[in-house]
């Protein structure tokens, strides 16, 4: 059995709606036996700024499914729920990564893993703390990681608690 890391985001339409039905196609999956799932937050956009905030959350899953069919999965999700590139760090229905694999490290045309920008990312450090606070990336717990970002990088990722969320 396989573990791997995803990322999800989405700053389009019904947010938590597009999170909610991922995490449903995941759970569908013949190939994905366990979900488990990390807290939503919502996160100012990183990269192209001049768009609405997102919400991000990762799960934890396993599977019997190798990295090159899970990245199918994840594109499969992505057309299902109506993603369009069309501005790279642009507005998305949703956005499904894979962000750990086991232990391996793959460099391929269309794929790397650990996803090369882990490290600069609060939004998807503080949600794989929530799952499994010992993943490493180049050396360094991401725990480490996300304390070298900025204050100013980590206060943008608020948890969404409360009225604000519904579960998912």
């Amino acid at each position: 059995m396989n573990k791997a890391y995803l990322g999800l985001g989405t700053n389009m339409g019904d947010r938590i709606e597009y999170i909610s039905k991922a995490c449903e196609i995941l759970e569908q999956n013949n190939h994905i036996f366990k979900v488990k799932k990390s807290k939503l937050y919502e996160t100012k956009a990183w990269g192209y700024t001049e768009q609405a905030d997102f919400l991000n959350m990762c799960v934890e899953i396993e599977t019997d499914l190798n990295p090159n069919s899970l990245l199918k999965v994840c594109q499969e999700i992505e057309q299902k729920l109506d993603r369009k590139r069309i501005i790279r760090w642009g507005p998305r229905t949703i956005d499904v990564d894979i962000l750990f694999f086991n232990d391996i490290i793959l460099e391929a045309n269309d794929l790397l893993i650990p996803h090369p920008r882990i490290k600069e990312r609060a939004f998807v450090l503080i949600p794989l703390i929530d799952l499994n606070n010992t993943l490493c990336v180049e050396g360094k717990t991401i725990k480490e990681h996300l304390n070298s970002l900025s204050d100013k990088e980590r206060e943008e990722v608020k948890e969404l608690i409360g009225n604000e969320r519904k579960p998912i």
